[in-house]
């Protein structure tokens, strides 16, 4: 899969998430200045030793001009963020401190260096601090904005078709029959292709029937990359990977040894990635997560983050059955810093109200099944609750 093929100029207040196309340079030092990190008094540190006394100069509050140095034998007050004065080269915490007057009674003796952050240690002029293919978050866009870069090259959110399969499948505006479903997951798809960077493209739902099918699969082949939910099985109307082939797919797997989730498909059809999603909604957003997040890392010219798994401790024996490795609702709470985790009650695959219940996944892998209350598990946070 290739990265992105174009990027665009997005507003700083605007660029949450996306990926960086260019370089971003500081266009000065930082700090700009030697920078006093408390507030207390800027001193030569030769002269503080514990029982000093010095006279008190003036005051240094942050945004003030600071020219003057530092006269021998005297301090100066100043505040958090201000520039230190030439010859000033500790900053004593006010609370290690007395005054009278303009009088300053120092109890601790000052080392250099202290409580002060010097001139160019955090970037010097012209240095790259952002790269391509960084995704933005809060801390990247406050570091893009200090250097005064308003306006940033990103790449264009990959567009992500979503088609659904089924004749049993009605919109979700419409009255189901008694044996219908309303299709909740191109919502769920939707929901997590924009969770991942993407921008989703519904299509709607494919009825079981070649034509149909293949119509539709013609135009989510259009778009950066298509997922489709439904028909990958083994059952007589399982349609998609037939009309994948036909279409000149290359197939990379047809199966996966999970629980849920085994019938997922993966292919490269006409150079664009398509993800054969099981239809029961557990089963879609377990292989979503575990396999369409990283494609849409690839695509929007990222790395492909990892599977973020945590441990914690399992409050519930488990015994589950071998040969698959299970991604199970559950429910993640904190004791303090220690994490407890305790897989719900779920009635497979098709049980969203389970889900939505739960803030996680417990792996138990496919030779582990057998658990005991108390030990250490891996989890997989769902990320849109957590």
């Amino acid at each position: 899969m290739r990265g992105p093929r174009t990027s665009a100029s997005v507003s700083v207040w605007d660029a949450l998430a996306l990926v960086l196309a260019e370089e971003v340079k500081t266009d000065r030092e930082y700090p700009p200045f030697d920078r006093s990190t408390r507030d207390g008094y800027a001193v030569r540190s030769k002269e503080v030793q514990a029982g000093a006394r010095l006279e008190c100069a003036g005051e240094i509050k942050a945004g003030d001009t600071v020219r003057e140095a530092l006269a021998a034998g005297t301090c100066v007050q100043i505040m958090t963020g201000a520039a230190v004065p030439p010859g000033a080269d500790a900053v004593v915490m006010i609370e290690y401190t007395k005054r009278a007057g303009d009088l300053v009674h120092f109890e601790r003796a000052a080392q250099a260096g202290q409580n002060i952050v010097p001139r160019g240690s955090e970037a010097r002029a012209g240095q790259t601090i952002l790269k391509p293919g960084m995704r933005l978050g809060f801390a990247e866009l406050a570091l893009a904005a200090q250097v005064g870069a308003t306006q940033l090259q990103c790449a264009k959110r990959p567009r992500v078709a979503i088609l659904s399969t089924g004749d049993e499948v009605v919109l979700i505006d419409e009255q189901p029959g008694a044996f219908q479903i309303r299709n909740s997951n191109s919502v769920s798809l939707a929901a997590q292709v924009r969770i991942a960077g993407g921008e989703p493209v519904v299509l709607g739902n494919a009825a079981d029937r070649i034509e149909d099918l293949g119509e539709k699969i013609e135009r989510g082949l259009s778009e950066d990359a298509l997922v489709l939910t439904g028909g990958v099985s083994m059952g007589k109307y399982d349609l998609v990977e037939g009309v994948l082939k036909a279409l000149g797919a290359e197939f990379f797997f047809d199966a996966v040894a999970i629980r849920p989730g085994k019938p997922a498909v993966f292919a490269i059809c006409r150079d664009k990635p398509v993800f054969g999603l099981p239809g029961n909604p557990v089963s879609t957003m377990v292989t979503f997560q575990l396999f369409v997040v990283p494609a849409i890392d690839l695509l929007s010219g990222a790395e492909a983050r990892p599977l973020a798994l945590l441990e914690a401790r399992l409050t519930d024996a488990l015994n589950e059955r071998p040969g698959l490795d299970h991604f199970l609702p559950a429910r993640i709470e904190w004791r303090g810093a220690t994490a407890e985790v305790k897989a719900l009650k779920w009635q497979g695959s098709g049980d969203i109200a389970a889900l939505a219940g739960a803030n996680c996944f417990l792996l138990v892998p496919a030779d582990g099944q057998e658990i005991a209350a108390g030990e250490r598990v891996a989890v997989l946070l769902r990320k849109d609750v957590v």
